[in-house]
């Protein structure tokens, strides 16, 4: 059985490239249909997508990198070779390792971050309800979710970690004097505003209101923090009563444009305003950031503030490797002997058959009133015979070399003694 991995994140591709490739939650799994489609023969699959990344795991009888590669490439709407020089591909133990590293947090901007362990459940919970979710990728992220769990149990990995949504507070911080004379507008509802209010929250903002494109989501996520709920449709023509916008939304198109930005810092008469895209694709459009008045952020311009405190992990990061390379070692040794299932059901059915064939010639022996020891004798003899037929055929046929391999087959396999 061949496992590869084939993705983008972001140490190999920039943000506006991952941004053609960023699958919402609801969209992956007419996706994972139209991959497996799109290759000779229908892989076990699933797809995780999140704002730093997107990743492919397949699982099938043969590997299929390139044709993988190529349909990645035309969702995107871009060249296999442009997207080619951005990827990562891997295979085997490779791949394993890879999925391992991802869930235990060591392959994020943010190294030790728990957030990626809830996105790649979520990716497989999708997988395995779109039945794209096989044996093989089952146990690779059951796997991958127990070394996460084992990593930040026995190591230091996610200590100290700064999470995106506390760099998005600290550079409002370094901006703004007092964050308890702000008011801070969040665009969407989802995980990531919900982790940058709760931080915000506690800053005691002046004021804080939740634009989403239902209501109902917005309003269950503002009650828990005192916030104003709005229509995402009125954000233009409100924009300028904030000092500070996070958004993060599944929009594919930018929601905040430099014409609306424009029109809020002259009603502002150019206070500035500190704005963060946490979006892949961006919610803000990039010419925002050239505005005099406006300090803009993207997810990869936060990297720098994350990675504060990294040096004071380091040390466990070593452990966690180890961890891993235990766990990599128990996938590929399960891995290698699932290449012998077919052989032990074929066998198991063979002997199966010769099981009920003497079953039935006893019964019909004894139906007829024969002895009951001389039946039993028989139906030893019989099934006996039929197991070691093959073996001695062997040894009666064929050239010399043959029967001395057969020979020594048949020691090893008949003739060990119990130790």
């Amino acid at each position: 059985m061949a496992v590869w991995a084939l993705g983008i994140n972001h140490t190999t591709a920039p943000l506006d490239l991952r941004g053609r490739f960023a699958f919402a939650v609801d969209q992956l799994a007419p996706t994972l249909q139209g991959l497996r489609s799109s290759l000779p023969r229908p892989p076990e699959a699933a797809i995780l997508s999140t704002c730093n990344r997107t990743e492919i795991y397949c699982a099938s009888d043969r590997l299929e990198l390139a044709p993988t590669l190529d349909w990645l490439a035309r969702s995107g709407g871009v060249s296999p070779e442009e997207l080619r020089s951005h990827t990562y591909a891997l295979e085997g133990d490779q791949a394993a390792r890879h999925a391992f590293r991802v869930a235990s947090g060591l392959d994020s901007m943010v190294l030790g971050e728990a957030q990626i362990l809830g996105q790649m459940k979520d990716a497989v919970r999708v997988a395995e309800e779109a039945g794209a979710l096989g044996t093989t990728l089952n146990q690779l992220f059951q796997r991958s979710f127990a070394v996460a769990k084992e990593v930040r149990t026995s190591t230091e990995i996610g200590a100290h970690s700064i999470s995106m949504a506390a760099a998005a507070v600290r550079l409002a911080s370094q901006l703004f004097e007092d964050l308890r004379r702000v008011r801070i507008l969040f665009v969407g509802a989802g995980e990531m505003i919900e982790l940058a209010a709760t931080h915000f929250a506690a800053k005691n903002p002046k004021g804080m209101a939740i634009a989403n494109r239902t209501l109902d989501r917005g309003e269950k996520l503002a009650s828990r923090f005192g916030a104003e709920v709005m229509r995402l449709a009125d954000l233009p023509a409100r924009l300028h009563e904030f000092d500070a916008v996070i958004s993060c939304t599944a929009s594919t198109l930018p929601l905040i444009g430099l014409g609306a930005v424009e029109r809020a810092l002259k009603a502002r008469r150019h206070r500035p305003m500190f704005m963060v895209d946490l979006a892949v694709p961006r919610d803000i459009e990039p010419e925002v950031k050239s505005l005099a008045d406006v300090y803009l952020y993207t997810v990869d311009d936060l990297a720098a503030v994350v990675q504060t405190g990294q040096a004071n992990r380091q040390a466990a990061v070593a452990q966690a490797e180890v961890i891993i390379d235990a766990g990599v070692q128990s996938f590929m040794h399960w891995l290698d002997q699932r290449s012998s299932v077919p052989l032990i059901q074929q066998l198991n059915a063979q002997a199966e058959e010769w099981r009920v064939a003497e079953i039935a010639r006893a019964r019909r022996l004894l139906a007829k009133g024969e002895d009951t020891d001389a039946v039993l004798d028989a139906l030893a003899r019989g099934l006996t015979q039929k197991m070691l037929h093959g073996a001695l055929a062997e040894l009666h046929a064929g050239d010399a070399a043959a029967r001395e391999r057969a020979s020594a087959a048949i020691q090893h396999f008949f003739l060990r003694k119990e130790r």
